[in-house]
C-alpha cells in the first residue's frame, strides 16, 4: 500500500497531465460537435478547456523537470574536459532553483496578498486565485524535482538524461561505429 502511494506521488505531475489533456481534448470536441450538429455553443467551455491547457503546461513543466527533459544548450559541453559539464550543471540548477524559489516567492504573495477576492473569471464565476494557484504550486513542483534529479545524479550516481537525447547520443554512436567499420 505504502509503495503504491509513493509511485503516484511520484507520478502525479504525469496523471494530472493525463486527466487534464484527456478532459480539455474531450471539451472541445464536445464544443466542436455541438456548434456543428445543433448550432449551440456552450460559452464556459472554451473558457476552462484554456484554463485546463494552463494548468496542463505548467504541470507538464513539472514534469519535464522530473525527466531532465527541459531545453539547454549543451553543444559547448563536448568541447570540454569531461570533469567541467556536471559542474557546470549543477551551476544552471542552482541558478534555475532561485529563479523558481523566487517566482514561488512572487506567485504565492500575489495570490494570497496582492488578488482582489472579488476578481472571478468571465463565464464560469471561478474566483481567479483557484485558477492561479497553478504558479506556486508547479514552480514549487518543478523547484523539488530538479533537486531530486540532482539527487539522483550526483548522490545515487543514477543518469537520469530525457529520453529522446538517449536516443540520440545511441543514434549517433552507432554512426560513428557504422563510420569506423566502413574506414576499416
Amino acid at each position: 500500500m505504502g509503495s503504491k502511494i509513493v509511485h503516484f506521488l511520484d507520478n502525479i505531475e504525469s496523471y494530472i497531465c493525463r486527466t487534464l489533456l484527456v478532459l480539455f481534448v474531450t471539451l472541445l470536441f464536445a464544443q466542436i460537435v455541438s456548434r456543428q450538429l445543433f448550432g449551440y455553443s456552450f460559452s464556459w467551455s472554451e473558457e476552462l478547456s484554456v484554463y485546463m491547457f494552463v494548468w496542463f503546461v505548467f504541470f507538464g513543466a513539472s514534469y519535464a523537470a522530473k525527466l531532465a527533459a527541459h531545453n539547454r544548450v549543451t553543444f559547448q559541453y563536448k568541447l570540454m574536459p569531461a570533469k567541467v559539464p556536471p559542474v557546470l550543471e549543477v551551476i544552471s540548477d542552482l541558478i534555475w532553483i532561485g529563479f523558481n524559489c523566487y517566482f514561488v516567492y512572487l506567485s504565492y504573495d500575489f495570490v494570497f496578498n496582492k488578488m482582489n477576492l472579488f476578481w472571478k473569471s468571465q463565464t464560469l464565476g471561478i474566483p481567479m486565485k483557484y485558477i492561479y494557484m497553478v504558479l506556486p504550486i508547479a514552480f514549487a513542483l518543478m523547484t523539488f524535482r530538479i533537486i531530486q534529479v540532482n539527487y539522483f545524479k550526483l548522490v545515487k550516481g543514477v543518469d537520469i538524461r530525457d529520453p529522446e537525447s538517449q536516443e540520440l547520443d545511441e543514434l549517433i554512436d552507432d554512426a560513428h561505429h557504422i563510420d569506423e567499420n566502413n574506414n576499416k
